[in-house]
């Protein structure tokens, strides 16, 4: 304690110290005091707790003492679009939702810029055409009431800029630039938003284009509110091209930093598009001057023809002037080549350039594969002809140019000519590539990164295709995809040998008046199945038959809609309507939804048509849990006459989970929007759901139809470019079928094993490819270092396989566990056995679900390894008995003994007939030497003599022998004794 503190202690009580009177501090005379030093509070000594902590606060201890605490880092800076998206100018496009800031003063911050707002968002994007309808969305923002919100930015039909926002009062403006954006060119929209001030930068070839706005007040952006698309929405379409980088700036900022890369997808995208004009301008000059001139003569104002490109070859000097430069036409050599064969075709009109993207297309998969040293490559004329195809618009040849890219079929991968390929294709649309890129996004292979909403934009266009080619599905160039397994020789065989008399007893018993027969006839004639070409006509008359019979109404009930439709058969909705209430009648569930569309569609009874669709919905009709969902949403329900989205979401969902394609497109858009309150946003369930969708497919069922035709007839090239571009929009059984075919053709090892290992990404990988690709890792894992981590790969795709069902899975589990590795704790859960079991426990038990799953008649591997298992169990516990162990080694010693004795019996028994015809022969020379008339008696004595000792010492022999059969035979019979009690043992212990 220092001088001051005495000095106070000794003042009277009651004695203010404050202020600067006398008595106080200030006012002494002598003042002494004191620095202290005062430790800080982590270095200070605590005080011990007098109680004990309570078991939760003890127990949240523990388990965080060890955990380094830190903050989340948050950025106000998104990158909104890292990788390319192509935008086909559909209602289309990716989702993006903003989350609160974790940080509290972020987020006080941006609930205050609500009112007050500071943000800027900078997108690049790519025109191919200007928008086809009024407007088309560049990006928008859609609330939690499905209303517009700030902010718009959307291309008008003349290539202008609008852009659109709500202001604190609840009222939209908007402002549209003056600028119209040009073609086939980078661009990039910088749109800054401050208070009530609006500033957008229009850029392209290093110059920037101002256009600023001031609106009457300012204007409300709450970020947080609903959810932004980028593209089209189902509310507008959006523009035909490609989106670059996107930026969002949720603070705003005052330089922009989003820059293109020049060793990027993008600028190879507008310099493919730039070769593409040149090609198509050049064919066009070419096709318009044969056409005209009838002969191959110089085309003086815009390109030469073949002939004069291989003259000025021989001669070496340019003959032909025109705009086109010599180094072009070399460039396109290949497409001069190609139409000088053509020229018969095109002077006489058969061939323009619609007709060009095909014939080219099948040109190069003709001239596709080359053989060199038993090598298969892909031709360079090949890839050049299905650029030019991909050109003309043909995007089966993009597609199939991103594939020979990506995986470096015949060539190095590069991809980032696979990605400009993959892009121009689902920029056109087109439903494989489509669902190539949405696969790519998916899984983040092949360079693209893993964006689950960038999946979902793609394939929500694929599958709103699905659900309106599912309308026309009985169209020929539509097919329902049947999942068929080269690999599988047994059920190809009965497709090439077995089909013909399938149908043609199929069509026997029709004749004879059988229903079934005549209800399957007429579905594999309508749905072309078992290898069969549709014929709706044929399949009609069968169909009409075993409806007429009235005995099954499931035939009634199809016969009854191709009434209704008109397909095969004239229209006729009265004999229609009298069908289907008799199959409703007779049980048929689909009759009750028939009659709910024919009420709804036709009389305009919604009444009536909503009872149908309940019954129908409540026994399990996916139809009626659309259409119910359909009246649910346009508020056509008469019990509940208003928009009930809720309950309509409901009625998707249950159809979907049945495989209704419609339906699982509507419930997506709520799950990949998470727009509907009650209803999280989950994309992923929405991208699993829509990839279900997109693999019924009609389109995709012809191409794989037809590789399998290809394959059957033995055009195995043409399969393997049909199955790579069903297997590029990660279709699991066709990557299966392309490996299988990667073999075959002797192409490149890493070519079978990409698709193997692409087929186990799929939600639901078949067991012969997690099999493959399991013997791939354990094969592996004896050649190189890291075995462990292979043989653990391999332990995977077994499990994986056991999940699926499969008995080899689960054999090979049972091998690696015997060899002493331990298994995962999901093959622990799928069996029902603890980490803490014996290995013996859980060999036997996957054994025991492997025979379940095996044919129970059969000897099968499984079987053979549990009774060798359980065997090896019976005699470890027959070990532990010394009696049981004591019969062990004596059954042992029985089977030694038996093992000496049988050989040693039988040898006797060959010598024991030899022995007795020897002494037979010896007594009969006795008998004929007493009766001889001229033998002399001394010989006589003599040779009798010798015989009878010869007897003596035979018969010791015999007796010898037969003392040596009773022994074995006793020891053979204890031995046999002693095996029996053994056998018995055991199987007490098996049992």
């Amino acid at each position: 304690m220092d001088q001051q503190h005495r000095s106070r202690l000794q003042d009277p009580p009651g004695h203010r110290y404050e202020g600067s009177g006398p008595g106080t501090y200030h006012g002494s005379m002598l003042r002494i005091y004191k620095v202290l030093q005062i430790k800080p509070l982590s270095e200070r000594p605590t005080k011990p707790t007098t109680a004990s902590p309570s078991w939760s606060a003890q127990l949240m201890w523990q388990m965080s003492r060890n955990r380094v605490q830190y903050c989340p880092y948050e950025s106000a800076t998104i990158n909104m679009l890292e990788f390319p998206l192509a935008s086909s100018g559909e209602h289309f496009g990716v989702v993006r939702r903003f989350q609160p800031f974790i940080d509290r003063s972020l987020e006080r911050a941006r609930r205050h810029a609500v009112t007050q707002p500071s943000v800027t968002l900078s997108v690049w994007i790519y025109l191919l055409k200007w928008c086809h309808s009024k407007l088309c969305g560049i990006i928008h923002h859609v609330d939690g009431n499905n209303l517009y919100e700030s902010i718009l930015m959307q291309l008008t039909d003349t290539g202008n800029v609008i852009i659109q926002a709500r202001l604190t009062t609840g009222e939209d403006e908007a402002f549209q630039s003056r600028v119209v954006l040009p073609l086939w060119k980078w661009i990039r929209l910088d749109c800054y938003i401050q208070n009530s001030k609006v500033v957008l930068d229009e850029t392209w070839d290093d110059k920037t284009i101002k256009a600023v706005y001031n609106f009457q007040e300012n204007i409300r952006y709450d970020d947080t509110d609903g959810y932004f698309v980028i593209g089209g929405s189902k509310y507008m379409p959006g523009i035909h091209g490609y989106f670059g980088p996107m930026k969002y700036y949720r603070f705003g900022t005052k330089e922009v930093r989003n820059q293109l890369d020049p060793e990027s997808a993008l600028q190879e995208l507008d310099k493919t598009h730039q070769e593409c004009w040149e090609i198509k301008a050049l064919t066009r000059a070419f096709l318009q001057q044969v056409t005209e001139s009838h002969l191959p003569t110089p085309i003086n104002k815009g390109v030469c023809t073949p002939h004069f490109v291989r003259l000025s070859g021989q001669f070496g000097e340019n003959i032909c002037t025109q705009t086109w430069t010599w180094e072009k036409q070399l460039d396109y050599s290949t497409l001069f080549n190609f139409l000088q064969t053509k020229e018969e075709e095109i002077r006489t009109g058969s061939l323009g350039m619609k007709e060009l993207r095909s014939t080219l297309f099948e040109q190069a998969v003709n001239t596709m594969f080359t053989v060199d040293q038993a090598q298969h490559k892909i031709t360079s004329t090949s890839t050049a002809l299905l650029q030019i195809s991909s050109c003309f618009g043909n995007h089966k040849a993009s597609l199939l140019l991103a594939t020979i890219y990506l995986s470096g079929l015949g060539q190095s991968v590069n991809r980032r000519q696979g990605h400009v390929y993959s892009l121009i294709g689902a920029a056109g649309d087109n439903r494989f590539a489509l669902m190539h890129a949405g696969y790519k996004h998916a899984q983040g292979i092949d360079g693209f990164p893993k964006d689950l909403d960038m999946a979902y934009g793609y394939l929500s266009n694929i599958g709103a295709q699905t659900n309106a080619d599912s309308s026309r599905r009985h169209e020929n160039k539509q097919y329902t995809p049947e999942r068929i397994y080269l690999s599988n020789e047994d059920f190809l065989r009965t497709l090439t040998e077995g089909t013909g008399d399938v149908i043609e007893y199929l069509k026997f018993q029709a004749e004879r008046g059988d229903v079934e027969s005549q209800k399957h006839l007429g579905e594999i004639l309508y749905w072309g199945q078992l290898g069969l070409l549709k014929d709706t006509a044929s399949a009609t008359k069968w169909l009409e038959k075993g409806a007429m019979q009235m005995e099954d109404p499931s035939v009634m009930y199809d016969y009854a809609i191709l009434l209704m439709k008109g397909q095969g058969v004239k229209r006729n909705y009265t004999r229609g309507f009298q069908l289907l209430e008799r199959a409703a009648a007779m049980g048929s569930i689909n009759a009750l939804n028939g009659l709910g569309w024919y009420h709804g569609i036709i009389l305009k009874d919604y009444k009536n048509a909503v009872k149908y669709f309940k019954q129908a919905a409540l026994n399990g009709s996916d139809d009626a849990m659309f259409n119910l969902g359909i009246y649910h949403l346009s508020g056509d329900n008469p019990d509940m006459p208003w928009r009930n989205e809720t309950a309509a979401f409901q009625q998707f969902l249950n159809a979907s989970r049945l495989g209704h394609i419609a339906a699982s497109v509507e419930a997506a858009w709520y799950l990949s929007t998470g727009s509907l309150e009650g209803v999280s946003q989950d994309v992923e369930r929405a991208v699993i759901m829509l990839k279900k969708v997109c693999e019924q497919n009609g389109h995709l069922g012809f191409m794989i139809k037809e590789a399998l035709q290809a394959y059957l007839r033995g055009s195995w090239k043409e399969a393997f470019v049909k199955y790579v571009l069903a297997a590029e929009t990660g279709l699991g059984f066709a990557q299966s079928n392309v490996a299988h075919l990667c073999e075959e053709l002797n192409l490149s090892h890493d070519c079978q094993w990409r698709y193997h290992n692409y087929s186990i990404l799929n939600y639901d990988p078949h067991p012969s490819a997690l099999l493959k690709m399991g013997d791939y890792y354990y094969s592996s894992s004896s050649m190189r270092e890291d075995s462990l981590s292979l043989v653990g790969q391999a332990i995977s795709m077994y499990g994986r396989a056991a999940l699926a069902g499969s008995p080899q899975g689960m054999y090979n589990l049972v091998v690696l566990a015997q060899q002493g590795h331990r298994l995962p704790s999901s093959i622990h859960g799928l069996f029902n056995v603890s980490h803490r079991d014996e290995q013996d426990v859980v060999v036997e038990k996957i054994l025991q679900r492997c025979l379940e799953k095996e044919d129970e008649e059969a000897v099968t591997p499984c079987s053979l390894a549990l009774l060798g298992v359980r065997m090896g169990k019976a005699l470890r516990r027959m070990t532990q008995n010394s009696a049981q162990l004591l019969l062990t080694y004596a059954s042992l010693l029985s089977v030694l003994i038996i093992t000496v004795i049988l050989p040693l019996q039988s040898f006797l028994e060959q010598r024991v007939p030899h022995h007795r015809a020897v002494a037979l022969r010896s007594r009969t020379s006795s008998h004929v030497g007493q009766d001889g008339v001229n033998l002399n008696r001394e010989q006589d004595g003599i040779m009798g003599g010798t015989l009878r000792v010869a007897g003596n010492q035979w018969l010791t022999i015999l007796n010898g022998e037969q003392w040596l059969r009773q022994t074995g035979d006793l020891a053979v019979t204890l031995s046999g004794v002693c095996l029996c009690a053994f056998w018995t043992t055991l199987l007490y212990h098996l049992l």
